[in-house]
């Protein structure tokens, strides 16, 4: 069963400051690079396995989700430790092997609950296999976001700080080393689709929810997509998902408002004030995504590319929110979770649509809870949380235990 503690370790990447001794045009934060990397490794792992087996393409996807939610939960403790001073740590196997006991030790109480995950994230960090596919594809995800990162605050940095040539030699220099890489040198070339898509996701992280209440933390689009997609894959392990299913909840959960870089963030109450609106809404997402993302995809021959993505958002069954299987490369909606479970084999692609609904209210939720928490509310603020906390509690998913869950934060 998931616990608060999962939940709280997985928002607080929300509160960290990255670059936090660089002048800074926005408040740049884990939560968000985390986010920009894991979508761009999604795309490295279609590119890198589309002619690999089902199986291998299943599970190469899992090592990517797990290993990326594997460094992410390490670097949630190690949080103030600079990447050079981490790094030449690292170049000592003994002072490595202390900071990975002293990480370890303190996500155990968290992470030790959830059995078989815990133990594969105490392999990763303690027996690397660092030349793998899974790693070089996260490695480079992880320097690309850190350098779209780098180049927002270095014009603003150039002029006094003499750290910023040395940090900027370092990326391309890094990079260099996975030109190996299918689709990573598309995603570097300016005007190519897959570069355009990568700044698009990027730019998620300049939208923060719920602008008409002040909050803190004030999250953007960008890190929310990413905690849902970490609620929808330990949700998706819980209820006994099949690979393939709980892999497409993931990224289902790390796509699902990509939309919003063309439309912005829309709030709930705004969307149900006028019966027509949501439509409206979705049939513009639909035509711009098309036009800004699809369409230029296609044009490049990366047409496989742009229907699994479109998959993830739910094209062919008119929402994000709709479970769905392919089956002999036919996509068709399917009745329900309990449908769903009834077709939870990996030949089949499954993909939920209340679950991730559910784990989006339930990060919305914790938005809420958290700012009034922290004792920044409002009236909008307050509404929400009532409103979030009886919407979970009527769920139907009985085997979420959303109850028991919901009550810690009573």
């Amino acid at each position: 069963m998931i616990r608060k503690s999962l939940l709280q370790l997985i928002f607080s990447g929300s509160y960290l400051l990255r670059w936090n001794d660089k002048l800074r045009p926005v408040e740049l934060l884990e939560i968000d690079k985390q986010a920009h990397k894991m979508l761009i490794a999604c795309i490295l792992w279609h590119e890198n396995s589309r002619d690999l087996p089902m199986q291998q393409r299943v599970a190469l996807a899992q090592h990517i989700i797990e290993g990326g939610l594997f460094d992410y939960f390490y670097r949630l403790i190690i949080t103030d430790i600079k990447p050079p001073i981490f790094y030449k740590i690292k170049d000592n196997p003994l002072h490595y092997a202390q900071l990975t006991k002293h990480v370890l030790g303190r996500l155990e109480p968290v992470m030790a609950p959830l059995g078989p995950f815990w133990e594969r994230m105490c392999h990763w960090h303690t027996a690397p296999e660092e030349d793998s596919l899974t790693r070089r594809i996260l490695a480079a995800a992880h320097l690309f976001a850190s350098q779209w990162e780098f180049r927002l605050i270095e014009p603003l940095n150039r002029p006094f700080d003499d750290e910023i040539d040395d940090i900027g030699k370092s990326f391309p220099d890094r990079l260099n080393t996975f030109t190996d890489l299918q689709g990573l040198a598309l995603i570097q070339t300016p005007g190519t689709a897959l570069f355009r898509l990568a700044n698009l996701c990027g730019q998620l992280r300049f939208q923060i929810r719920w602008t008409q209440a002040p909050r803190i933390p004030a999250t953007s689009v960008l890190g929310h997509m990413f905690i849902v997609a970490c609620f929808a894959y330990f949700f998706s392990l819980a209820v006994n998902a099949c690979q393939a299913r709980a892999n497409n909840n993931f990224f289902c959960g790390l796509f699902h408002d990509l939309p919003e870089v063309l439309t912005r963030d829309i709030i709930s109450p705004v969307k149900q004030s006028i019966s027509s609106l949501p439509q409206i809404i979705k049939e513009y997402e639909d035509k711009e995504l098309e036009r800004r993302v699809f369409a230029p995809l296609r044009a490049e021959g990366l047409t496989s590319l742009a229907e699994r993505i479109e998959y993830y958002l739910g094209s062919a069954v008119g929402s994000e929110f709709q479970e769905s299987v392919c089956e002999n490369g036919r996509i068709r909606s399917v009745d329900g979770f309990s449908g769903l479970n009834a077709q939870n084999r990996d030949e089949l692609d499954p993909k939920d649509g209340q679950l991730v609904k559910i784990c989006d209210n339930l990060a919305a939720f914790l938005e809420a809870h958290s700012s009034i928490r922290n004792g920044v509310s409002s009236p909008h603020l307050l509404e929400a949380r009532v409103r979030l906390l009886t919407g979970l509690r009527e769920s139907p998913l009985t085997s979420l235990h959303l109850d028991t869950l919901l009550a810690d934060f009573d």
